[in-house]
């Protein structure tokens, strides 16, 4: 979760301001803020989320302390590809989190000779990243989703509507995913070198070739 810290400034002569800082990531901003109150300066403090919920540094504390344990700080990488004629698809995602203060990264793709259209692929593969977020117990939680379909990441963010019958099933599908696993999505568009992870996930599936795999990061 990436909050603001909002703190009302108090002089010595008693003169006080509101002052309200760049977003940031919640543990990052609880360092900052609990630093900030032992000048003696600060008269009140609490953070902001992206909805303008507050959290008083207490709250704060409890919330990162109970995450620590469950994967949060996702990323979803996901991309789709389709084979004209063929008629089949790829799909491909991985997934980036953090637990119990380590980093991993989630790989998987699957076959499907089932759609109809690359855009409908792009959207299956964005609905298997979220299956696999339901098995890692990810709920509650602000979830980044980075993919370099405009039709995909504009429709579900609302920019763009959905006309065609298939895609619009397909929205339906995530959207409701999404409500019951109370996860807040951040569409992201990204250009296509920065999701070629994703995208070489696709192609291995259209391939036949299958990739599940979750390994630890090195952290730098």
């Amino acid at each position: 979760m990436h909050v603001f810290i909002e703190w009302t400034y108090k002089t010595p002569k008693g003169a006080t301001t509101v002052l309200r800082s760049e977003e940031m990531p919640a543990a990052q901003a609880l360092l900052l803020a609990e630093d900030m109150e032992k000048t003696g300066r600060v008269k009140s403090i609490h953070c902001l989320d992206r909805q303008e919920t507050s959290w008083t540094l207490k709250e704060l504390k409890a919330y990162l302390k109970e995450i620590d344990t469950e994967p949060h700080n996702i990323i979803v990488y996901f991309d789709g590809g389709f084979d004209r004629g063929t008629r089949q698809a790829g799909l491909g995602c991985a997934i980036y989190y953090e637990q119990n203060g380590k980093p991993y990264r989630l790989r998987r793709n699957a076959f499907s000779s089932e759609l109809k259209s690359n855009n409908e692929a792009e959207y299956a593969a964005l609905y298997l990243g979220l299956v696999e977020l339901e098995l890692l117990n990810v709920h509650h939680l602000p979830v980044q989703i980075k993919g370099d379909s405009q039709v995909v990441i504009n429709q579900l963010n609302g920019e763009w509507a959905a006309l065609e019958k298939d895609l619009v099933g397909w929205a339906d599908k995530i959207d409701a995913k999404l409500a019951q696993l109370t996860i807040q999505p951040d569409y992201q568009l990204i250009a296509r070198k920065d999701n070629s992870e994703a995208d070489r996930l696709a192609t291995q599936a259209l391939k036949g070739i299958d990739i599940t795999g979750l390994s630890e990061l090195v952290k730098e």
